[in-house]
């Protein structure tokens, strides 16, 4: 790999990226971030994750975040993740449509990929069957954007809402985030990811 200890990476997203509930303060991002550097490599990471944000706001904001942190001189790279707002009724009502979240999803994944190396990471599940069918639907249609613009993606809600370790955390704790076992979990459905091993091999 090119510049292999010069590598930055942007990890874009919600309150899930941003590791909310997480005791350690590491989520799933700071995770697989400190695997790599066990393994010898020298990254500098960037935790973008924003709590209650959607795919809009993710819109509206990434380009400029990211392009402060991954200037041309450097390795960059983005890893994004969110959706699980979007699917969350407020007053009666979707915060995001089905159809705008992959529209969203679309011009976000097409500017970036124009710039950086992109993968991403599917949104989880929570503890309300409803929100999960609307997840789940919402996934598929990030996996099928993603095919399309052959942008690799992990799709993380199956295997997370098929285990006791999530499920029981998030249960336990706020009806949405896990604490530390939950994250640790997601982190090695990451880093065991052949997309993401790939950005670092020697």
């Amino acid at each position: 790999m090119e510049n292999q200890y010069n590598v930055r990476i942007c990890f874009v997203g919600d309150s899930f990226v941003n590791g909310t509930g997480d005791p350690d303060c590491l989520g799933w991002t700071g995770r697989i971030c400190a695997s790599v550097c066990r393994q010898g490599y020298d990254i500098t990471y960037y935790n973008l994750g924003i709590r209650r944000e959607t795919s809009a706001d993710i819109a509206n904001r990434w380009l400029e975040e990211v392009s402060r942190r991954l200037p041309d001189e450097y390795d960059g790279r983005i890893v994004f993740s969110f959706g699980v707002n979007d699917t969350t009724i407020e007053q009666g009502k979707l915060r995001i449509q089905l159809e705008e979240s992959v529209k969203n999803a679309y011009h976000i994944l097409t500017a970036a990929q124009q710039l950086f190396p992109v993968l991403m990471v599917s949104p989880p599940p929570i503890a309300d069957n409803k929100q999960n069918y609307r997840i789940a639907k919402l996934s598929e249609q990030l996996a099928l954007v993603c095919h399309q613009l052959d942008v690799p993606y992990l799709d993380v809600f199956t295997p997370l809402q098929a285990s006791a370790i999530w499920m029981d955390e998030v249960a336990a704790n706020d009806g949405a985030h896990p604490s530390s076992a939950g994250y640790s979990k997601l982190a090695e459905l990451v880093q065991d990811w052949d997309a993401w091993l790939a950005w670092f091999h020697n």
